[in-house]
């Protein structure tokens, strides 16, 4: 589908509290590695500037993506770029990685200096939309979001969210604070937040926003039509394995000839299905490409059908997805940031 006329993308509202984001996200993890080697900063402010001229105005970081210097890069695009327009989602939580467990921490100490560090690297006033990245078990989520209330009351961040939290989590800090966005990964082959989490935050009147829904660029044929970085985690991601990647070829091809019927990329069709999951849902696909990028714009003309959805549905069983969709109980060499030592803020 070709990007010839402009897009709209509306604006909708991320939870009950009062936060209207563009219907689609930029995540921007990829901008400073994780898939490939990371961009010069001239480079990656130029796609931080083209996404919001196309429409897009929520871009997603993180003080872990680098580590540090995704929020570096994306603090000198704001500067470019008209600041009451945007909207900025960080997180903070994970402290580093060993070779066998990802290090989290929400000590009210550790948020505020977190959120601290983080306005310096973005050099903004506020954050728009504040995430604890993983939650930290140890920690009474009740204290966690204790503080980040008080980050709310103080004006430093407007809105909290939370990522891979559980039913029980999302509850008990939605009791203490309202929570406007829950952040999980949701694509065609990753969809076990359908049965509990989607359901508890439609309840709760809280916004979901997808990570990785193009199932880490598998849907936009990475590994299949496209080589894989020699820096990029996926050489070591369970999906991309040959015994598995060899699996998942068919359902790549089965996405592939629905595309054809649609008119559309693949890509594009797996992110029109991510999106017509509800107006709740905003998801955050991320790249190194303009053409990509227009791309993943272009998905906004894709209009699909509830037959339609359910028939895309049916192409990609779970049951058939081989390999575990999560890094976080792999190695460490599965991040290229998760070598570095623990985060100094």
């Amino acid at each position: 589908m070709e990007d010839e006329k402009q897009v709209d993308i509306p604006m909708v509202k991320l939870g009950n509290q009062g936060l209207e984001v563009s219907k689609l996200g930029f995540g921007c993890m990829g901008l400073t590695g994780a898939y490939n080697s990371p961009l010069a900063d001239d480079a990656g402010i130029a796609i931080l500037k083209e996404a919001f001229n196309k429409g897009i105005t929520f871009f997603d970081t993180s003080d872990v993506y680098g580590p540090h210097t995704n929020e570096v890069l994306v603090g000198k695009a704001l500067k470019e770029l008209p600041r009451d327009k945007i909207q900025i989602a960080s997180k903070f939580g994970i402290v580093g990685m060993t070779p066998t467990e990802m290090l989290v921490k929400g000590t009210p100490e550790y948020v505020r200096s977190c959120c601290e560090a983080s306005l310096k690297r973005l050099d903004v006033e506020y954050i728009d939309l504040y995430y604890q990245h993983r939650v930290d078990t140890s920690v009474p989520i009740e204290k966690t979001m204790g503080e980040l209330k008080k980050l709310v009351e103080e004006g430093k961040i407007k809105y909290i969210g939370l990522s891979e939290a559980s039913v029980d989590t999302i509850r008990r800090a939605h009791a203490v604070h309202p929570i406007s966005a829950v952040q999980m990964e949701w694509s065609l082959w990753t969809r076990d937040i359908e049965e509990e989490i989607v359901p508890v935050c439609r309840e709760l009147g809280i916004g979901l926003v997808p990570y990785s829904p193009l199932g880490r660029g598998f849907f936009a044929g990475k590994a299949i039509v496209e080589s894989l970085d020699a820096k990029s985690f996926l050489l070591v991601h369970p999906r991309f394995k040959v015994e598995n990647l060899d699996k998942n070829k068919i359902l790549y091809t089965r996405i592939v000839k629905l595309a054809d019927k649609h008119g559309c990329t693949p890509a594009q069709l797996a992110l029109a299905w991510v999106l017509h999951q509800g107006d709740d849902v905003v998801p955050i696909p991320g790249t190194t490409k303009i053409k990509n990028l227009h791309d993943n714009i272009g998905t906004a003309m894709v209009k699909l059908t509830k037959e339609e959805v359910n028939e895309i549905s049916d192409a990609v069983p779970i049951d058939e997805v081989a390999g575990v969709r999560t890094y976080d109980s792999m190695t460490s060499a599965s991040w290229n940031f998760a070598n570095t030592p623990p985060l100094q803020l």
